[in-house]
């Protein structure tokens, strides 16, 4: 199944549609879809609609949305992560990619006092994201926050379940064992690791210390594991 992303439709169906310039390319020059053919699109909330193509526009190909099929593929967890965003911007970029395609809901850039990089491009990490929800079919698509001070993430309204991975010689309990199902919130720090008087106000705002293993491990390394595991967990 090939997945096109359109914005949100308001509209009782069937009604029409445009894909944006990107996607008409691709789907009229590259995949040589043609006039009359049914594709399937995607606005990142859930819905899974079938439609057919009226045009061959290679910019702006016109879609009329038939029928579509709500809540498809939704989890009955939400994962929301905090990672800090690597100095070299490719490894978060990666991060990304990998975490939309195995599962995530919410990302935010976490500006720690030990971080490298304090700004980021969010709307290419935007593309990012949606380019691997799309080649991994996912039709809820992960929300990508504005980055925020560590201070400020933390006293943010958020589920019980909040864990901070964190490097020390007294490894604490593994997040596979600390985890038991669920809504929650990681914590990954940058490459500096998070300093000791952030860890200290984590854990007093409901952040418990966890371990991802013995190895020591880059910012994206890390924040894939815990994004694995938590998906692992949750597997019936």
């Amino acid at each position: 199944m090939q997945l096109y992303f359109i914005d949100p439709v308001f509209e009782a169906l069937p009604c029409p549609v445009t894909l944006g310039n990107e996607e008409s390319f691709h789907c009229i020059k590259v995949l040589r879809m043609r006039n009359g053919d049914k594709i399937n699109l995607t606005d990142g909330k859930g819905n899974l609609y079938e439609g057919q193509i009226l045009g061959q526009d290679t910019r702006n190909c016109p879609v009329m949305l038939l029928n579509v099929s709500e809540d498809y593929g939704k989890r009955p967890f939400r994962l929301h992560m905090a990672v800090a965003p690597t100095k070299n911007i490719a490894r978060f970029e990666w991060f990304l990619e990998k975490a939309t395609e195995i599962g995530i809901d919410e990302i935010t850039p976490l500006i720690c006092e030990h971080s490298e990089r304090v700004q980021i491009r969010t709307d290419r990490l935007k593309k990012i994201i949606i380019s691997a929800a799309k080649q991994s079919l996912k039709t809820y698509m992960p929300v990508l926050h504005e980055p925020a001070k560590l201070e400020e993430f933390i006293r943010m309204n958020l589920p019980p379940a909040r864990f901070v991975a964190y490097v020390e010689e007294l490894q604490p309990m593994h997040l596979k064992n600390a985890y038991s199902g669920g809504d929650c919130t990681i914590l990954i720090g940058p490459e500096g690791d998070f300093s000791q008087k952030e860890m200290d106000s984590a854990i007093k705002n409901g952040f418990a210390p966890v371990s991802l293993g013995p190895s020591r491990l880059r910012t994206e390394t890390a924040a894939i594991i815990a994004c694995h595991i938590i998906n692992i967990a949750n597997e019936k």
